[in-house]
């Protein structure tokens, strides 16, 4: 799998992160995301930043790439998608399990996620 992966996602963010003690799921509620990408934060400080990522269908818009500031450790937890770095060969397809680590301003782009299930990410996102 290449080194790269997906971030500065574009969708809906829910900046609610959560504090306290309280027993988290990370698949209950999946919030629908047939509309448009769901970014939750689930925890951020000043040097990282953890989401939850809801995506059913969709992919980064031809002709862009996402160029971002911080490390990005990601990983698919359901679903599937397909994920591409500049200068690599081939789409590399991700399914549950599968994670990758993305220095800041490696360029990428998730090419599909699929659009029959919804498809949950958990990206942490690390200041370099």
């Amino acid at each position: 799998m290449p080194a790269c992966g997906y971030s500065g996602r574009r969708g809906l963010y829910l900046r609610q992160p959560h504090k306290d003690t309280k027993i988290q799921n990370l698949f209950h509620p999946v919030p629908d995301a047939r509309a448009g990408e769901v970014i939750e934060t689930l925890l951020e400080d000043d040097h990282c930043r953890i989401e939850r990522i809801v995506s059913e269908g969709q992919a980064t818009p031809p002709g862009e790439w996402f160029d971002q500031e911080t490390d990005e450790w990601v990983v698919l937890l359901q679903g599937s998608a397909g994920l591409l770095c500049e200068g690599e060969p081939e789409i590399a397809v991700m399914r549950p399990g599968d994670y990758v680590y993305i220095p800041a301003h490696r360029r990428h782009r998730v090419e599909w996620t699929d659009s029959t299930q919804k498809t949950v990410w958990l990206a942490v996102h690390i200041q370099p």
